[in-house]
C-alpha cells in the first residue's frame, strides 16, 4: 500500500482538490507541503498532534515538509471555531511560544538540509504595504464568497472583526508565498480551514496562471484533534511540565471505547494489518487497545522509558493502588496552610484535579474525592500539615490519581 492510501485507509482524509495528481505527487516522494501553527500558548497540545503524526508520515515516504509557524497571522488571530474574538498577543509572548514549538517539533520531524524547514510568516506579513496588499491579493477575494466560509459564518451573528476578515487573506497569502520562493506544491489543513486553503489555491493560479501547480488537501486535524484536545482540566498539552507523562499515559489509557480503535488507526504507526485484526475486540480486550494506544502515543511524544514508566505506574496504580513514585505530585508550600492544614476543597484545585471550588465541592459531595484510601465525606475536611510532609494520596473517581506533599 503506498502512502496516499495508507492515509485513507488511516481516517486522514477528509477533502481534497486534483486528487490524482496528489495521489502521484505524494507516492512518489514529490510533495513540498506546509502546514501552519499559530502559537496561541507556550506548548503544542494534543491537537496539534495528527498534525504532527501526518507530517512525519509523509516525510518518511520521501515529501518534504514546511512548518509554518504562524508570527503574522497570530497577530490577527483564527477565527475559525471561535464564538469570540482572541486575546491579543505581545510580540515577545509570540516569539516565546514559537521557541517552545520548535523544541518540541524536533520530535517528530527530522530539520536540516534537503529534510524538512521551519518558516516564521511573520519575516514576510510583516514587511507588507497595505494599499499594495489591497491591490495585488485584496483584488481577488471577493467579501460575499468570505462570509458564506464556515469559518466566518458562525461567527456573522456575535460579531466579526475586519482584523479577522482579514486571517483568510494571510493565509493565502502564505500559500502564495511559499509556493514562489520555497516550491510548496501542496498545503494541508483541518477541516475548519477548507475555505481558507482553497483561497491560496485560487490566488496562486490567478495570479501565476492556470497552469501553476498547487494542491490542498484538507484532513480531519481540527475538528478530531480540538475533541481529542480537551479534558475536564482543559488542554493535553505535549510538554511535560504542563502534562506529565503520566498523565498524557492516562488521558489515552481513559478514552472512550467507540473512539480507541479510530485514535489507534489515525494516530500511532502501528502497521494496518494489525490495526485491522483489533477490529473485532470487544468487552476486556478494548481496554488493553487502550493501553496499546496510551503506550504507542506516550512512547512518541516522550520516549520509550517515559512510557514504559507510566504503563508500569499505571499497572501498579490499578492493581494494588501503592506505587506512587511517578504518580503526578503537588508540593504544597507554607504560606497555603491556614492554621497547619488546608481544607480539601482548596487542596483538589491547588492539584488541578478540579478547576474551581464550586467544582471541587460537587465532587465531594458526589463522594468522588478518596484521601489515602478514605473516601472524604464533607466539603469540610481538612488535610494537617503532619499528613502532608509524609505525603497523601488523592484519587479522584475511579483512575485518576494524585499526590500531594510539603514542599
Amino acid at each position: 500500500m503506498q502512502i496516499y492510501e495508507e492515509l485513507v485507509a488511516r481516517g486522514l482524509i477528509a477533502q481534497v482538490t486534483d486528487e490524482e495528481e496528489i495521489k502521484e505527487l505524494i507516492n512518489n516522494g514529490k510533495a513540498t507541503f506546509y502546514i501552519g501553527f499559530d502559537p496561541t500558548a507556550d506548548s503544542l497540545h494534543v491537537g496539534h498532534f495528527m498534525a504532527l503524526s501526518l507530517m512525519k508520515r509523509l516525510q518518511m515516504a520521501g515529501n518534504k515538509p514546511i512548518v509554518l509557524l504562524g508570527g503574522g497571522t497570530g497577530l490577527i488571530g483564527d477565527p475559525s471555531g471561535r464564538t469570540d474574538m482572541r486575546s491579543m498577543m505581545t510580540l515577545e509572548t509570540i516569539q516565546h511560544n514559537i521557541d517552545c514549538f520548535k523544541k518540541q517539533m524536533e520530535r517528530f520531524i527530522e530539520f536540516g538540509e534537503d529534510k524538512a524547514i521551519m518558516v516564521n510568516n511573520a519575516d514576510w506579513l510583516s514587511k507588507l504595504n497595505y494599499i499594495e496588499l489591497l491591490r495585488d491579493v485584496g483584488v481577488y477575494f471577493s467579501v460575499n464568497q468570505m462570509l458564506r466560509a464556515e469559518c466566518y459564518k458562525q461567527r456573522m451573528e456575535k460579531g466579526l472583526s475586519f482584523l479577522e476578515l482579514n486571517y483568510m487573506i494571510m493565509q493565502s497569502y502564505d500559500f502564495y508565498y511559499l509556493y514562489k520562493n520555497y516550491g510548496c506544491n501542496m498545503q494541508f489543513g483541518g477541516d475548519d480551514q477548507w475555505s481558507n486553503m482553497l483561497g491560496g489555491t485560487e490566488l496562486i493560479r490567478r495570479k501565476l496562471g492556470k497552469d501553476a501547480y498547487a494542491m490542498t488537501i484538507t484532513l480531519l486535524l481540527n475538528s478530531e484533534g480540538k475533541k481529542m484536545g480537551k479534558t475536564a482540566k482543559g488542554a493535553v498539552w505535549l510538554d511535560p511540565n504542563k502534562t506529565s507523562p503520566f498523565e498524557f499515559f492516562q488521558y489515552w489509557r481513559n478514552i472512550g471505547d467507540a473512539d480507541v480503535l479510530k485514535c489507534i488507526r489515525m494516530l500511532t504507526f502501528l502497521p494496518l494489518e494489525q490495526i485491522d485484526a483489533m477490529d473485532q475486540w470487544e468487552g476486556s480486550q478494548l481496554n488493553e487497545a487502550k493501553e496499546i494506544l496510551a503506550y504507542e502515543l506516550t512512547k512518541l511524544v516522550h520516549g520509550e522509558e517515559e512510557a514504559q514508566k507510566a504503563k508500569n505506574t499505571s499497572h501498579a496504580l490499578f492493581a494494588a493502588g501503592t506505587d506512587d513514585a511517578n504518580m503526578p505530585t503537588t508540593e504544597i508550600e507554607n504560606e497555603q496552610l491556614t492554621n497547619s492544614a488546608i481544607g480539601i476543597i482548596d487542596l483538589l484545585v491547588l492539584c488541578g484535579l478540579s478547576a474551581s471550588k464550586s467544582e471541587a465541592r460537587r465532587l465531594v459531595q458526589q463522594g468522588g474525592v478518596i484521601i489515602n484510601d478514605t473516601k472524604v465525606e464533607s466539603i469540610d475536611d481538612k488535610i494537617t500539615v503532619e499528613q502532608l510532609q509524609n505525603s497523601v494520596k488523592i484519587r479522584k473517581g475511579k483512575k485518576t490519581y494524585h499526590k500531594a506533599l510539603m514542599k
